[in-house]
């Protein structure tokens, strides 16, 4: 398994089509697993393309448009008759819980775990989950309703120990965690020996922004600068541009700018309007700004 690693369930947009369910992605950091959005159809993505769920205990839904979240309450029930027992925690905007309480009581009502809701203000760039290894940001987009997109940053690894070092200087186990931290050493006659010569950097880590329906926003560009990823909707070709922004879209050509303004490492597109059959279209204007694209797919993976 990956350290950090996304898998794109659905990369279309409100019609799905052959190729693209609708939107859904999950993303694995180090041990645990994260749903992005719930389209329509995520539940069998997740069983064709045989991903487990027993890490994933929290799901983020960007917004209250029935491609980002009408597999909810499929996915809800499944994992009662799986047996499921761990809390499920739900990250979305507040309307959400009372929107899908009628459903849960009717169809729900037996399943042995519990179901959290935790709202989102979609207007504010703030930290809305954090564990030992990873902290999620709101970005807050603008789209015909009330929607965010989300930041996943990768808290810094601990220093990895020189073994000969270590044992060159005969250091107890009990100091070691604390050099992990970044700490000196100093031996039993005084000497200070530096973090640096019993240590190596570990890995940086890694940042993943996922900004979907949205119209082409600078304001963001301070949230996701330099990102290691960015997966930004281009539901248009830029020949439809003023369609893009009557419904709260961007054009593949805004999602190359966003990219390369924001200088970011990879871009992956993705979100497509089904009525363009070739979406390779899609992906050469995005390059005509930045040249490291990827084109999303349904059953994508990208180690990060």
């Amino acid at each position: 398994m990956e350290n950090f690693e996304l898998r794109i369930l659905g990369c279309g947009s409100a019609l799905p089509s052959k190729n693209n369910n609708q939107s859904s992605q999950i993303l694995t950091i180090r041990d645990k697993q994260f749903m992005i959005d719930c389209g329509e159809g995520a539940q069998i993505q997740l069983r064709k393309l045989n991903v487990k769920t027993a890490r994933m205990n929290h799901i983020f839904i960007s917004h209250l448009h029935g491609d980002h979240s009408f597999g909810l309450i499929g996915l809800i029930s499944t994992f009662g008759l799986m047996g499921r027992t761990a809390e499920l925690c739900i990250h979305a905007p507040g309307e959400l819980e009372n929107l899908m309480k009628a459903q849960l009581d009717f169809f729900c009502k037996e399943i042995p775990f519990k179901v959290t809701f935790y709202p989102i203000d979609t207007r504010k760039h703030a930290l809305i989950f954090e564990d030992r290894t990873v902290e999620v940001f709101s970005i807050p987009l603008k789209h015909r309703v009330p929607c965010c997109g989300f930041l996943f940053k990768e808290k810094p690894k601990q220093r990895h120990l020189i073994k000969d070092m270590i044992d060159f200087y005969q250091i107890p186990i009990k100091e070691l965690a604390k050099i992990k931290d970044g700490a000196d050493f100093t031996t039993i006659d005084g000497e200070t020996i530096s973090n640096e010569r019993l240590t190596k950097a570990p890995i940086p880590p890694k940042s993943y922004a996922y900004c979907t329906d949205t119209v082409y926003y600078e304001k963001i560009i301070p949230i996701i600068e330099g990102v290691d990823c960015l997966f930004h909707e281009a539901t248009f070709l830029h020949q439809d541009v003023i369609r893009a922004k009557e419904t709260g879209h961007s054009s593949a050509l805004q999602a190359g700018q966003m990219a390369q303004k924001a200088n970011v490492k990879k871009l992956i597109i993705g979100h497509f309007s089904a009525r363009y059959p070739d979406q390779n279209l899609l992906l050469k204007e995005a390059q005509e700004t930045f040249s490291n694209v990827v084109l999303g797919m349904d059953g994508l993976k990208v180690v990060i």
